[in-house]
């Protein structure tokens, strides 16, 4: 009887460590699983008045970010001709997401926008601007009525390069995507230490029974 309930505590130990192993490991992973669905349209004077950011302007860059964990987000910079809300500055750099789901906005390289931003940290872990498929960002060329809207807006006062060049690593300055991906392998390697150290306790749990057991 003695040597059964032995065994019956071990098994109870074991499964109840199971369980704190699987928690913390649902607790742990990153989930980036999103289903775009956009809402009824706002009126141009309602996405003004909602945007932190709205202006007209090329894009010079399109860049892809992929995490460790295999999502993708994309960044485009902005060569500014007119903004009607937001900051002064010749250049701006617009987050979004990838595509497949996401409500990530296609931009492509040498084509003008009218773009509408805000400040969200659904493709990150910070605030950054960001424009989306369910905003009324569009092509410039099919913007006409947003325009005839808007009216006339101010021209960029404030010149400024947001282009990451050769110029970069020489001053010795990080990337931001370089910032972002070594932030994500510290917090994987957390992960892994959390696995790890469960492992090893488990491990121990069963050889403590295991030696019950024989005696």
């Amino acid at each position: 009887m003695v040597v059964r309930g032995i065994m019956m505590k071990g098994k109870v130990s074991i499964f109840l460590l199971f369980c704190f192993m699987v928690s913390m490991m649902t607790i742990y992973t990153p989930s980036n699983v999103y289903a775009c669905s956009c809402a009824q349209p706002l009126t141009v004077e309602e996405e003004l008045d909602r945007s932190e950011a709205v202006f007209t302007g090329r894009v010079l860059e399109v860049k892809e970010i992929k995490n460790l964990n295999g999502y993708l987000t994309k960044s485009a910079l902005f060569e500014v001709s007119e903004i009607w809300k937001g900051g002064s500055e010749s250049q701006i750099i617009i987050h979004t997401g990838g595509g497949g789901g996401d409500c990530g906005y296609h931009f492509e390289e040498d084509k003008e926008y009218l773009v509408y931003a805000n400040l969200s940290d659904m493709y990150g872990d910070k605030e950054q601007l960001v424009s989306i498929m369910c905003d009324r960002t569009n092509i410039l060329a099919q913007a006409h009525d947003d325009l005839a809207i808007l009216g006339e807006g101010k021209v960029p006062t404030n010149k400024v390069n947001l282009e990451r060049d050769s110029t970069t690593l020489k001053e010795g300055k990080v990337p931001i995507e370089q910032v972002n991906l070594n932030e994500e392998l510290k917090l994987t390697q957390s992960y892994v230490w959390v696995i790890v150290v469960g492992i090893i306790v488990l491990g121990l749990i069963v050889f403590f029974v295991w030696r019950k057991q024989r005696k």
